[in-house]
């Protein structure tokens, strides 16, 4: 019997805005749940901010193209409504969305592409799953790992500091995360899951 004929995948749509989560304010600027914010610093460098849909927005070119940059100011959990009203006057889709975040269920140092599906408990893609009417943006995801016993619940890790052995390592995290968009600019965002996905961070 003839194997059936696979259906080629449609065509990734091109990235058009980028949105970083975190935390507003001096208090939260180093903890690990800004990951995120300090990923968007590194990718753009010195850019024009404005304070501009409930956020700090910019327009930048990365990988030769021109792309929307978002930092929602609402603090975590709101963050789909200053991203909504991004995308609302801009015309852009949920799926031409990348959005930087921390991720419990990764490792630290560990950098990973994602196309759709769940929020795993994050509060603030719960937030865009609601605002941005699903699921269908794409993620650069930037391991931060759980706490181990005796450091802490989930909702006090997030908000501290990274340990002085993961600020050292920080700014490689930070380079392949940059590494990750350039990939989702150029080549798509399902080859760059096939190119990123399967690196692991260089021994320390």
């Amino acid at each position: 019997m003839a194997k059936p004929e696979q259906k080629p995948l449609p065509p990734d749509v091109p990235i058009r805005a980028i949105v970083a989560l975190g935390n507003p304010g001096k208090k939260y600027a180093e903890t690990r749940h800004n990951v995120g914010w300090m990923a968007l610093d590194a990718l753009v460098g010195p850019v024009q901010w404005q304070q501009k849909f409930n956020g700090e927005f910019a327009k930048a070119w990365i990988a030769d193209k021109e792309v929307l940059l978002l930092k929602p100011g609402t603090y975590m959990n709101l963050s789909g409504f200053p991203a909504q009203a991004m995308c609302a006057f801009f015309g852009v889709k949920a799926e031409e969305v990348l959005v930087l975040h921390d991720d419990l269920d990764l490792a630290f140092g560990r950098v990973q592409v994602k196309l759709g599906g769940g929020h795993g408990g994050h509060n603030g893609l719960k937030s865009l799953h609601a605002q941005l009417a699903g699921a269908d943006y794409a993620r650069i995801r930037l391991g931060i790992g759980r706490p181990e016993p005796g450091q802490g619940e989930v909702v006090d890790w997030v908000l501290t500091p990274f340990a002085a052995i993961e600020r050292a390592e920080l700014p490689h995290v930070l380079a392949r995360a940059r590494d990750a968009v350039d990939a989702c600019l150029r080549v798509g965002v399902r080859a760059a899951m096939n190119k990123v996905n399967g690196v692991a961070p260089a021994p320390k």
